[in-house]
């Protein structure tokens, strides 16, 4: 099984290429994040001719995430229990859904804005009502995984130049607190092969030519427990999906498992 995790900034933008990478990559369950669109904007139909199932968790504006299934698609939770929101609103930043022998979790985390800032704040908030979410089946015998656009990079190695954050957010030591709280719970991080260069980033802002220059993060991550990660046969990131006209900031994460 081909699973997969992809920021695509705007599915609306990007449904061409989701379409034609869903078909030349042969996924099966791709966890989508910042839709940017409502629930019912989403290119179900599209998807469903192309033989995949979509649980969609979305209101439009700036958040949004899907898990999008060929192998069937079951016991769909929308949002976060315990989410925190923000400013009075719970945002739709959570999807889980079982699909054929795996459950997975697509997840936008909040961005945090800056240090000090009430998003920051609400970033480890949310961060901790996810770790509380996910425990139960972190610690099951069946494969279970939570994908998506964290936020934060886990270690120095993942951000392109340490000193260029220096104060900002994605690298604090609150956030990869969290990061490490997460995984505490039974799960571990499933790191990609570079396909190029030394470190798998996967998201290169539009801004300053930081892809051509590969300045470059690793936020967007897959997190699974034991049995998945026993199952794991393969991990990369697919960096052609951030080249070229019309392309998201993130490329796709991909991880092939051996799973019944």
């Amino acid at each position: 099984m081909r699973i997969a995790t992809w920021n695509v900034n705007s599915i609306t933008a990007r449904l061409s290429r989701l379409l034609a990478w869903l078909e030349s990559s042969g996924t099966d369950v791709l966890c989508v994040q910042e839709t940017k669109t409502t629930a019912e904007q989403f290119p179900s139909e599209q998807l469903r001719e192309l033989g995949y199932e979509s649980a969609v968790n979305a209101t439009g504006r700036w958040n949004g995430v899907a898990v999008v299934s060929r192998v069937g698609l079951e016991d769909v939770v929308k949002g976060l229990p315990g989410d925190p929101g923000y400013e009075g609103t719970e945002e739709p930043r959570a999807v889980s859904a079982t699909c054929g022998p795996l459950r997975v979790w697509s997840v936008y985390v909040p961005n945090g804005r800056e240090v000090g800032h009430a998003h920051y704040a609400y970033k480890l908030q949310w961060f901790e009502a996810l770790r509380a979410a996910v425990a139960g089946d972190a610690g099951g015998s069946r494969p279970f995984a939570v994908l998506g656009d964290y936020n934060v990079a886990p270690t120095d190695d993942d951000v392109y130049d340490l000193a260029a954050f220096d104060g900002a957010t994605h690298i604090t030591a609150p956030e990869r607190a969290a990061l490490t709280a997460l995984r505490e719970t039974g799960l571990s991080d499933v790191v990609p092969r570079p396909l190029k260069y030394e470190h798998p980033y996967t998201y290169w802002d539009y801004r300053q030519l930081c892809f051509p220059k590969n300045r470059g993060m690793r936020i967007d991550l897959v997190y699974g427990n034991a049995p998945f990660a026993k199952a794991v046969t393969d991990a990369y990131v697919d960096r052609e999906e951030r080249k070229g006209k019309g392309a998201s900031d993130h490329a796709p994460v991909v991880v092939d498992l051996d799973v019944q």
